[in-house]
């Protein structure tokens, strides 16, 4: 009993004091009693902006459970996976596709189903029909299907395993569905179909989730336990019966800590676009503004496949730790609230590519078919922690290296609670 005591008091005095890895700032601090209630999910994150174009994190489904590799999409509700029903246009081997099986459909008449179709579910002719889908991405892919649920095997950072039932797209006729090798996406908008929806209607975890991007991978999390407490910065997300975005305004551009002149922005939080869109009215404004600025400079305009408006130097770039010091910071100011800004540094808006230059990672929302929507992609999400609280209808961020290296103390931080945790459990045992 001394031991077991002994053993559990340095186990939390171990821990990085209610750290994220390379968040300078205090988490909720899980207790001996939070086993069995809501809990956490942590999640390691693979991928980078350039020259990937994405990020990832790997899911299990099934029982045996198959991992899935999914892209990371905060701007879309269904979650989906290439599925063996058989396939057309899918990218992956056979062997790596899910496969369903008859007990796995969703019928029509689930309300699962409307929420997924939502905001024009597809009249059931007859309720006991398997109910199908299709998705249709702004770089005009698709994805058409039918949607299944299956066991998605989680261990909790309370200590616990968890296997809930989720409802999720098996796709299995893909149209335009981009050269990488993903199994699907991971569709975390704020519809009653998305994932962390889902978790947060069977108790598993809050409806709240976030994610932190560098050039090297990150790391995402579901629930509320690694919510810091302090040193966020919120804004209010919109509220409208036509935008299930993860959106917020209206702000104010600065540049190089000055006002622009543009104003009334909304913009959407959207981990599905690579790069950033500004609607017509605001992308030659910024550019220009950009342009302007960097004249005079030892840069010159040259093409580069990788993205449309490139700069050379008088050598080539190595990083942008070489490039950053010819471009000022960008910031959106929420004049909704008092000094709440979104700062973007270089780095948020710029890629140093293969030839050594430095191109423009701010695209035009019209060329892309974007309409009138201003979309922050991961380019401009890079070295922020991200955070989308449902339950409080609020966008958080807070700045952070993002870090997940083994070499990093606090990288173990979840693994660590899972010990401590599991330690804590046996402790209440032999008491009781």
């Amino acid at each position: 009993m001394v031991v077991l005591c002994a053993s559990l008091h340095g186990c939390f005095a171990a821990l990085p004091q209610g750290q994220l890895p390379g968040v300078r700032s205090t988490v909720h601090p899980m207790t001996v009693n939070s086993i069995g209630k809501r809990s956490s999910v942590y999640l390691p994150v693979s991928g980078n902006v350039y020259p990937l174009g994405y990020y990832s994190v790997t899911v299990k489904i099934g029982n045996p459970p198959k991992p899935f590799q999914l892209d990371i999409d905060t701007g879309s509700d269904l979650t989906w996976v290439q599925c063996d029903a058989p396939c057309s246009g899918c990218t992956l081997p056979r062997d790596r596709l899910y496969k369903p099986t008859g007990k796995n459909y969703v019928l029509c008449k689930d309300p699962i189903c409307a929420a997924l179709q939502a905001p024009n579910p597809t009249q059931c002719r007859n309720p006991n029909e398997k109910c199908g889908f299709q998705v249709e991405y702004a770089d005009h892919g698709s994805v058409l299907g039918v949607v299944v649920s299956d066991s998605f095997p989680l261990r909790l950072v309370n200590g616990s395993d968890s296997s809930p039932q989720l409802a999720f797209g098996c796709g299995y006729r893909l149209q335009n569905s981009g050269p990488h090798a993903t199994a699907g996406v991971l569709g975390l908008g704020r519809s009653k179909a998305s994932l962390t929806s889902q978790l947060s209607s069977m108790g598993v975890t809050q409806n709240v989730f976030g994610h932190c991007f560098n050039d090297r991978g990150g790391f995402m999390f579901f629930g509320a336990d690694f919510v810091p407490k302090s040193r966020v910065t919120w804004t209010p997300m919109l509220q409208s019966s036509s935008d299930k975005h993860y959106s917020s305004g209206p702000a104010e551009l600065y540049f190089g800590g000055k006002p622009t002149g543009i104003k009334n922005l909304n913009v959407i939080f959207d981990t599905g676009s690579t790069y950033t869109y500004l609607n017509s009215g605001v992308y030659k404004p910024v550019v220009d503004l950009i342009r302007k600025d960097v004249s005079g400079k030892q840069l010159k305009d040259v093409n580069d496949k990788a993205l449309p408006i490139c700069w050379k130097g008088s050598r080539p770039f190595k990083s942008m730790r070489d490039a950053r010091n010819y471009f000022n910071t960008l910031a959106l100011s929420f004049t909704g609230s008092s000094n709440i800004q979104l700062q973007l540094p270089p780095e948020a808006y710029l890629i140093v590519t293969e030839q050594g230059n430095v191109c423009l990672g701010i695209l035009s929302g019209a060329e892309a078919g974007l309409g009138t929507s201003n979309v922050i992609g991961d380019i401009s999400l890079q070295g922020k922690l991200m955070i989308y609280d449902n339950e409080g209808q609020r966008i958080g961020w807070a700045s952070a290296d993002c870090s997940r290296s083994s070499s990093s103390k606090t990288t173990s931080f979840p693994y660590m609670i899972l010990f401590c945790s599991l330690v804590a459990s046996l402790y209440i045992l032999m008491i009781s």
